[in-house]
């Protein structure tokens, strides 16, 4: 959504370029011709910069692991074309690639958790049943049997290597109530029962001796029993692990060019990463710190990584103490009124950005002092034709938004003057006409000297209430309690202060408000002073704030009364437009009546409307531009803004259609 009453600056991110010194002049080259980078003094190297270098590296191989697993369902000895895929895929940042990379893994994820389950559980199943076979022509025994702990006696299975078992069994047998062995290829299944408090010593003799104990499931089944179900749960996991590979093998294959492209640019990656690593060992990097809008960082790293092989590009958001640099990103129509914001400051980092109400609040207020047809089209005349003479170089930037910031406010005094008929004053009357005005009432409005003036006041009022709010809502974001209880104390003032004193000074009654409800009014303004003088305390101190609340209510007024200048200008700029009028027409009439009048009272008439409107068009352009000027800054601005920032000015290479050889002195 546009934004219509404040904007707020591009959000920045904090930059820092790194790359071998033989690529230092081909990525300042690079950045230079990107033009985004607001470059700052950079800090000296630190282990840090090489420790950020080794957890991406880190990331990469993590990454690489993922897809090389998910590749393994491939078979061997399949060959993919990769085309140009691979440096497009290279030059994004790295942070798209990762996210792109987990998004492809988590697909399959789930897959390959439930395949390795079913390997392990058909191993597990594979191995036990290779030892309890045997075991189980021996002797039929339960499960349950083969281990078992009482109170007095406990059996266990044990598998020990062939070589071993005579020499372990000789030193067992004298703790051995009862056994059974078997041979399984190259080891021995030994089933012993034994009292339970030789138990430890038996299975630290097993231990020792290379043997281990076998973990037995928990199934009440004899021993043939579970080969014969461990059979056949083996075959159904065998084939629901070969369906789930083919399923794997088929999702992977959807994905597998996309994969492999992904696998070579992260290789590519790590092996740019490798080399900057090493020679962050040394001391052959070059560091260049800046600033770059976070639109644009997607694209600078991309152009940067494409034209240099081994560079590293480390972005982050700024910190709380960090100052970045400005940078306005307001809609083509507000742009030309960045010049008035600037003249006051840039707006800071973290502040709103008034240029949107600034647009509105200067142009109207131009308008309304110039409000002439003719005026206003011989400024946009001017500006157009004229005004590139006054300056070095017409061609830049700033003198544009300039042209473009005039052509709007005689646009808005051009409007206003159609509205009020206002041609050089009321020149059409040198041919009879009565009016031109389009609209009798504006004309009446801004022709009658207490209209206007009230008019004015109306105005300021709603302007400097606005710049007040504005402050408000920045005082309860920024948590300042004393700017807040003000703000509140004044517009409680405002609300009770003006029908109490039209009711009590004036003998204005206000409708609807009766004699209690004057009294009310009274309580509150009362009330609105404490505030007032509370939040002056709370923010100058006892001593200061106890005297400077009364500068608070007195400033509010003067901020008001100063938008009287409004109908001064406006009306001297028409009536001295008619008194030009009128002296021409009176000193042409004081010649003679014949060919003196008509040819000597018509040149001195040309004369003096011609050297009269020119002085008024030039101290009519100047007053109206100065005076809108005080309105934005002394009344509006200066209540909620602090314009303390640094405006952006990235490292460009500047492209003009042309330049001055010398400058004009």
């Amino acid at each position: 959504m546009m934004p219509l009453i404040l904007n707020t600056p591009d959000p920045m991110l904090k930059v820092r370029v790194m790359t071998a010194k033989d690529y230092s002049n081909k990525a300042l080259k690079t950045l230079h011709r990107a033009g985004v980078l607001h470059v700052e003094e950079s800090e000296e190297l630190k282990p840090v910069d090489r420790e950020a270098i080794e957890r991406e590296r880190g990331e990469v191989a993590e990454l690489l692991t993922a897809i090389e697993d998910i590749l393994a369902y491939i078979p061997k000895g399949e060959r993919v074309p990769l085309g140009e895929g691979i440096e497009v895929i290279y030059t994004r940042p790295f942070d798209e690639i990762d996210s792109e990379v987990r998004l492809l893994c988590t697909k399959l994820s789930n897959m390959h958790h439930r395949a390795a389950k079913l390997n392990e559980e058909i191993k597990d199943l594979t191995a036990i049943s290779r030892y309890l076979g045997p075991l189980g022509q021996q002797a039929d025994i339960r499960l349950g049997d083969l281990c078992f702990s009482g109170a007095y006696l406990f059996s266990r299975a044990f598998a020990l290597p062939r070589e071993v078992y005579e020499t372990t069994y000789s030193k067992l047998k004298i703790y051995l109530l009862g056994s059974i062995a078997t041979t399984v290829e190259n080891e021995i299944v030994l089933h012993v029962i034994a009292k339970l408090e030789d138990q430890e010593i038996i299975e630290s003799t097993i231990k020792d001796n290379g043997g281990k104990i076998l973990r037995l499931p928990e199934d009440n089944l004899t021993l043939r029993e579970f080969m014969a179900a461990a059979e056949s749960k083996i075959h159904g996991l065998e084939e629901e692990l070969t369906k789930l590979n083919g399923e794997i093998e088929d999702k992977t294959r959807e994905n597998l060019e996309r994969l492999v492209l992904l696998r070579e640019a992260l290789s590519a990656e790590n092996e740019r990463l490798s080399v900057l690593e090493k020679a962050c060992e040394a001391k052959y990097v070059t560091l260049i710190e800046g600033w770059i809008p976070e639109a644009s960082v997607e694209d600078t790293i991309a152009e940067i990584k494409e034209d240099i092989d081994y560079v590293f590009m480390d972005t982050r958001k700024p910190e709380q103490v960090e100052e970045p640099p400005t940078k306005l990103k307001n809609p083509t129509g507000f742009k030309p009124f960045q010049v008035i914001v600037n003249l006051f400051g840039t707006p800071n980092y973290r502040e709103w950005d008034p240029t949107p109400i600034i647009a509105y609040s200067f142009a109207f207020f131009f308008g309304l002092m110039l409000g002439d047809v003719v005026y206003a089209a011989l400024i946009i005349l001017l500006t157009r034709f004229g005004l590139r003479f006054f300056v070095d170089d017409p061609e830049s930037e700033g003198f544009k938004l300039f042209q473009r910031l005039l052509y709007t406010s005689a646009g808005v005094a051009l409007v206003i003057g159609l509205l009020t008929g206002a041609y050089l004053g009321d020149f059409y009357q040198f041919f009879g006409i009565e009016s031109l005005a389009l609209a009798e009432k504006v004309k009446f409005l801004l022709g009658d000297c207490m209209s206007f003036i009230v008019f004015s006041l109306i105005i300021g009022l709603i302007h400097v209430n606005l710049a007040h709010v504005l402050a408000f809502v920045r005082g309860i974001k920024e948590k300042q309690k004393g700017v807040a209880l003000g703000k509140i104390g004044l517009f409680a003032l405002q609300v009770s202060a003006i029908p109490w004193v039209l009711h009590a000074i004036l003998d204005v009654d206000i409708p609807l408000l009766n004699a209690q409800a004057y009294s009310i009014l009274l309580y509150i303004m009362i009330l609105s002073i404490v505030l007032i003088v509370a939040s002056s305390v709370m923010q100058k101190g006892t001593l200061i704030g106890g005297i400077f609340w009364l500068f608070d209510i007195a400033g509010l007024l003067g901020d008001v009364l100063s938008y009287c200048r409004l109908a001064g200008v406006g009306l001297a700029t028409f009536y001295l437009a008619w008194c030009f009028n009128m002296m021409a027409t009176s000193l042409s009439e004081m010649l003679p009546v014949g060919i003196a009048r008509l040819v000597g009272g018509t040149l001195i008439a040309i004369l003096i409307l011609l050297i009269g409107h020119v002085i008024n068009l030039l101290l009519s352009t100047i007053s109206c531009f100065v005076h809108s000027l005080r309105l934005c800054f002394v009344e509006f601005l200066s209540k909620f803004y602090g314009g303390d920032g640094r405006e952006y000015s990235p490292f460009r290479l500047k492209i003009k259609a042309s330049t001055l050889v010398r400058e004009k002195t």
